[in-house]
């Protein structure tokens, strides 16, 4: 660590605190923090600015640009990420940037929402001018509605929050998180009014276990596996070739007439010795177990996990319009990153 980076000034170091005394700052700070969230939540009632907001988005043919200086402006990148992954495009712009050229990314069309707890900062005086001579719809998401940009704002979003978590009521702490949740607000009241379903997030969330999650299909992966089969009156020693050679732990046992009869598995096989005494006279028919776990190609990759979970079992049988289509491995989802 350099030595700029390091606390150099002993007189300024007081004694470390007992573990009960953090849990005690802890515990106030959360209590402090949600206290104010129900002030923002009474606050919104105050109003119909936030209500005429997200209308005004909804109708919205551009993008939501979010703004802020400092701290605000994290949080501002944060709202920019939530919105844009349920639906509502959005970009970032920082505030002081913004006066040194980036204010060239607003469009005619967009909308932008200014995060700033005074809402009196130098930059967002300098920013809020050029914006209204650009003419696009400016909403204040302000803790002091009165102030220089809740005055010169279309809409005010109002946080009000009377005093920080910090001791020295000086680091943003319960304003941020106002801000924040105030933000979440805005995108799931814009993500329900769109009707913003599942599978439209999972369309944006292709990449990570979450994407998977919700767009991997069971059929996506059996149909990367080999099909082991064998018929009811397969001899104990093709079952045990089908097994061992496609590598699955278990073979579907089908009909004359093709359909699915059952399923054996290692565990099967070994429950099997114990049981039988004359094994080459031994069929498929007399080792299966019927009514196998199944699951269809179009189910969701997740669901298979849930069932073979809650069976405590390895794999599934999988099928297309009723009919044997494979089989999908617990090792299937680990390669997946599903578990």
């Amino acid at each position: 660590m350099p030595a700029s980076a390091q606390f150099t000034d002993p007189s300024l170091a007081g004694p470390a605190p007992a573990s009960a005394d953090v849990l005690a700052i802890a515990r106030q700070v959360l209590h402090a923090e949600a206290a104010a969230l129900h002030d923002v939540a009474d606050a919104l009632a105050a109003t119909p600015d936030f209500v005429s907001c997200v209308q005004a988005i909804l109708q919205l043919k551009g993008r939501v640009v979010v703004t802020g200086i400092g701290k605000s402006a994290h949080i501002a990148g944060k709202i920019v990420a939530t919105l844009n992954s349920t639906g509502t495009p959005a970009l970032f712009m920082h505030a002081a940037d913004a006066i040194h050229g980036d204010l060239g990314m607003i469009q005619p069309e967009d909308f932008v929402v200014a995060i700033s707890k005074s809402g009196d900062t130098p930059e967002i005086k300098v920013l809020v001018p050029l914006l209204r001579r650009k003419g696009v719809p400016l909403a204040a998401l302000v803790s002091n509605a009165d102030s220089y940009l809740g005055q010169q704002a279309t809409y005010i979003l109002h946080a009000p929050v009377t005093k920080e978590a910090c001791p020295n009521n000086l680091a943003p702490t319960t304003s941020t998180t106002a801000a924040l949740a105030l933000g979440d607000a805005l995108a799931v009241c814009l993500l329900e009014s769109r009707q913003f379903t599942a599978a439209d997030f999972a369309r944006l969330h292709p990449g990570g276990t979450l994407g998977k999650r919700l767009y991997l299909k069971v059929g996506d992966l059996s149909r990367q596996n080999q099909r082991p089969q064998v018929t009811e009156d397969s001899p104990l020693k093709e079952v045990l070739l089908e097994i061992s050679g496609k590598r699955l732990g278990a073979t579907a046992v089908l009909d004359a007439a093709g359909q699915l009869a059952g399923i054996i598995t290692d565990g099967d096989l070994r429950r099997m010795l114990g049981s039988f005494s004359e094994l080459e006279k031994l069929k498929a028919r007399d080792i299966l177990t019927p009514h196998p776990a199944t699951i269809d190609v179009e189910d969701f990759a997740a669901e298979a996990l849930a069932r073979m979970q809650q069976r405590n079992i390895t794999q599934l049988v999988v099928t297309e319009d009723g009919q044997f289509a494979g089989f999908i491995h617990l090792h299937d989802l680990l390669r997946e990153g599903l578990v």
